[in-house]
Formats: structure tokens, sequence, C-alpha cells
């Protein structure tokens, strides 16, 4: 998820203005669509989910007051009705995503995020540049596992604790590990909400996932932490010299806590595994795609609870995201009012006008749209608005392709700028809290944007070598 977040105050009279400033530009693209030819409902959808768009920049705090004012707007214009309200909610996605969090709540309660971190301060023969490359690669695989804002959470913790003992700037490497940690989302389903989105959408497995984004993802990974370490070459030997000299003192970086990491990692490993079988279950008993793929963290998460019956309210309560789940479930549903009403087939249409049929074309047009458009506003938006037009460019193609640079472009494009994802927003509010150090627009956007299009180049170029080969 991504979006400008930064917690302004507004006042009434700012708040007013920004909302007649959303109704207008909404609603006068929505009558000029309808002037163009479109059908009431289609302009009224196309309407809805515009403002949707500008409430994440205008007023992020109120954009799952305006999803459901936007909601009901398209239910009384009759451009969207009960059933395909919950057709297009999403619902196994959202119910997917709230067995992942219980699990993570689970894993934090065990110290294995804890584990994690000690594991990588306990590296032989430890340098600055080797603590640096481990941390930002453990940040990303971590993403893989779990999600990207649990990842960055605890990998920035590590990185305060380090930077406060080596007493230095910890700006340099939160900015690696973020962008790394963008990267690595795309490596699983699990990673960021579009990856579970995208593959119900698409039918896409997680042996899917593994086979085809996991490659694309580790080299674009590799290109990252090589260009981030070298644009940041001056501090890390900096970093260099003061952990020598700390390791010489034989003084630790941060104090050793023992955790009963072993029955965490049993529990991650027991998900990931039960996730990462399940077409073979679903085939072997005879259930539909993607069934087991959706439930199997809500087993988990039931199985946690038992175990854990005097903590199971609070995962349930707490560490469930509640409101940004209530949001992705109106989003995607507007985001289908889209091709209820035959939009998305229109601008399918015009997209083929535009870039041609071949993938080609296609696949490095979406991958850089997607991206530019996840720099500044929310991701999800940007994978809800195109999946049913990748939907509809299937139809004529093979679609497979396509979806990956849709999954790419959402993932590396928030790297472009500080406020292209929540992991972005999350690190640099503890860095402003911790350190009371900021980090400039310009002075992210600059190694951002390189880190992104080398990522996303690398995507391109893998993606139109193994397009032949995906069915």
């Amino acid at each position: 998820m991504h979006g400008n977040e930064s917690g302004e105050v507004l006042t009434g009279k700012q708040l007013s203005i920004r909302l007649l400033v959303m109704l207008a530009i909404s609603g006068g693209i929505g009558y000029s669509l309808s002037l163009a030819g479109l059908t009431l409902q289609q302009a009224t959808a196309s309407s809805v989910f515009l403002a949707i768009i500008m409430g994440t920049l205008l007023f992020w705090s109120f954009r799952l007051s305006i999803a459901f004012l936007g909601l009901g707007v398209l239910i009384f214009t009759k451009s969207l009705n009960i059933p395909h309200f919950v057709e297009a909610a999403a619902l196994p996605v959202i119910l997917f995503l709230v067995g992942m969090m219980i699990v993570v709540g689970a894993l934090r309660d065990l110290g294995f995020f804890t584990w994690v971190i000690q594991s990588l301060l306990s590296i032989p023969n430890m340098t600055g540049k080797k603590f640096i490359a481990a941390t930002a690669i453990a940040s990303a695989l971590l993403a893989c596992a779990v999600d990207e804002v649990t990842s960055i959470i605890f990998i920035s913790t590590l990185i305060f604790q380090v930077c406060d003992r080596l007493k230095l700037n910890p700006s340099p490497y939160i900015i690696i590990c973020v962008l790394c940690t963008n990267i690595g989302s795309a490596g699983t389903m699990m990673g960021n909400p579009v990856g579970i989105f995208i593959g119900t959408q698409a039918g896409l497995t997680f042996g899917d996932f593994i086979r085809w984004a996991f490659p694309v993802m580790l080299v674009s990974l590799a290109s990252c932490v090589f260009i981030t370490m070298f644009w940041f070459r001056k501090e890390l030997v900096l970093f260099d010299e003061r952990l020598r000299d700390r390791i010489e003192r034989q003084l630790s970086l941060v104090p050793k806590v023992d955790v009963p990491y072993k029955r965490g990692l049993v529990l991650l490993l027991f998900t990931m595994a039960f996730i990462a079988s399940h077409h073979a279950l679903e085939e072997w008993l005879g259930l539909d795609t993607n069934s087991i793929l959706l439930i199997a963290p809500l087993a988990c998460a039931g199985v946690i609870m038992i175990v854990k019956r005097n903590r199971a309210r609070h995962y349930v309560e707490r560490e469930v995201d509640w409101w940004t789940l209530v949001f992705f479930m109106l989003l995607f549903a507007i985001a289908g009012t889209l091709q209820y009403t035959g939009v998305t087939q229109i601008i399918a249409d015009n997209f083929i006008k535009v870039c041609g049929d071949k993938p080609a074309i296609l696949i490095p047009s979406i991958m850089a749209t997607t991206a530019i458009g996840s720099a500044f506003v929310d991701n999800v938006i940007f994978v809800a608005a195109f999946s049913p037009v990748v939907t509809a460019l299937g139809e004529t193609m093979p679609a497979m392709p396509l979806w990956w640079a849709l999954l790419f472009g959402a993932c590396f494009g928030g790297n472009i700028t500080l406020i292209g994802s929540t992991a972005n927003i999350v690190a640099l509010g503890m860095l402003e809290k911790q350190s009371h150090v900021s980090i400039t627009f310009v002075e992210w956007l600059k190694i951002g944007t390189l880190s992104a299009f080398v990522a996303c180049l690398i995507a391109w170029g893998m993606l139109t070598l193994m397009a032949p080969y995906m069915i």
C-alpha cells in the first residue's frame, strides 16, 4: 500500500476547499466522459474511482469515508448492485490478509524477528559492507515471507540500534534497506497486498510466483544492493571504520536476548509450506483453484488462537489492520464497477490502439504506467484499476506476462519517491522519531528513481525472454 500519510492536521476551511476541488474535478471529468459518449453508469463509475484516487492525495485520513460515500453513489445510480459488490470485493483476499496478520502477530510474540536480527549480528568477520548487504537482503527476503511493513519495522529497529552504538547517521542505511524491501515484496504472494490480489484475479498459484516472479526479484534485488551500496560508498567506509574499532574493543552492537525463536521458525515454515503446497492439495482433493491458498493462513491463525487462547482476542483486535482491510474491500468493489459497467473494456481497446497488441510493447507500457502511478498514489489503487484491463487484454493475447508487468511496476515503482510505499512512510516516520533526521524529497528521488529504473529494466528484459514459455 502506498500514499501520502503525512499526518497533517487540516482546518475546516482547508478540508472544505480540498473536498470541493475533489468533487469539482471528479464530477467535471465524469460529466465530460458522459458527453464523450459514455453511459451515465460508466461516467459515474469513472468519477467515483477518480475521487478515490484524489482522496488518497488530498486527505489520506478520510480515504475510507470517501470510499463509503462513493459506494453509496454507485448503488443509488445503479452503477453497481449488491451481488456484484460482493463478487468484486475480493473477500478471499481480505481473509488471506487477516490470517497472515494474525500469524505475523504470533511470530512477533515468539521472538522470531528478534532472532533474525541477532542472526545478522553474529555474521563471522563482520564488516560494514557485509553487514549492510546482509541486512538489505534479509529485509527483502523477510518481506517475501511476511510483508514489507513488518520487515522494515524490524530491520529499521536493528539499524537504529547499530548506528546509535557507532554514532552514525542511519539515513543512508534506512534508504538502502527500504529500497530492497520494496523490491523483495514482489517475490511472493505474501510480500505485498497487490501480490495476493493479482494472484487471485489471474488464477496464479504460489508456485507460479516462485517460478516466474521470484527469479526476477532476485536479479532486481542484486542490482539494487549494488547500486545503493555504490551510491553510499563514502558512508559505508565510515561505517566500516567505526565497526572495526568497536569489534577490536570487543564491544557488542546490541544486547543479546534469549527468545523462543524455534517455535516461531516452525510456525513460519509450516505456514509457508501449507501455502506452497496448495496447488497440489487442491488437485488431490478436487478443490477450486487457490481455495487452499486463501484458507491456509486462516487455518494456521485458527490453530494459533487455540494454542495461545489468552492472546486470541489481542491478535484479532490489535494485529489485524481492519481500517486498511475495509478500505481495500471497498476499493476492489469500486474498481470492479469499472469492469461491471464496461469502462475497462473501453480502456483496454484504447490501450491496444496506442500500444498495439504485442506483449513486447504492452509489457513495458503497463510496467511504466503502474510504476509512475505507484510512486505517488497507493499501488493497490493502480493494480485494482488495471487488473480488469489486463483481464480484457488477456482475451486476445497471453495474459501472464502482463500480470507480472503489473506486479513489478507496482512494487518497484514504490522506490521512486519517499511517499511511494507504506514501507517508505513507516521507515521515515521511525527515522524522524528515533534520530530526529529528515530525508528530503529530492535526496530520495535521485537514488529511488535510479534503483527503480534499473529494476524495471531488468524485469522488462527477463519477462520478454520468459514470455514465450508462459502458458
